[in-house]
């Protein structure tokens, strides 16, 4: 099984050790932090508005459907665990290698 600092495979699933920023200025991955992937979102901390916005970022970001994407802990936390299920792409400069090929 190939991992890396913040991710890992789980067959076609890709898990994410995540640190998300909210209420940031503009949206994006940031970069490896501490053995956690840091992601920026603009959304607010509240209601789920932040897991959402970070749920939309990582379907888009890896090129699947936000039914893909799934926070598996840390929903109240700023330190999440993300799935990312079947990735059609892995963005370029993560580390992260594609074991499935």
């Amino acid at each position: 099984m190939e991992t890396g600092p913040y991710w890992r495979w789980q067959g076609e699933v890709l898990v994410l050790r995540c640190q998300v920023q909210p209420r940031a200025a503009a949206a994006g991955i940031v970069g490896e932090h501490g053995g956690r992937l840091r992601i920026r979102v603009s959304a607010l901390p509240s209601e789920g508005a932040a897991n959402q916005r970070l749920c939309q970022l990582l379907a888009r970001e890896f090129g699947v459907a936000q039914a893909a994407v799934e926070i598996s802990a840390g929903h109240g936390s700023k330190f999440k665990t993300a799935l990312v299920r079947a990735p059609a792409r892995i963005p370029a400069g993560l580390g992260i290698e594609d074991a499935r090929a």
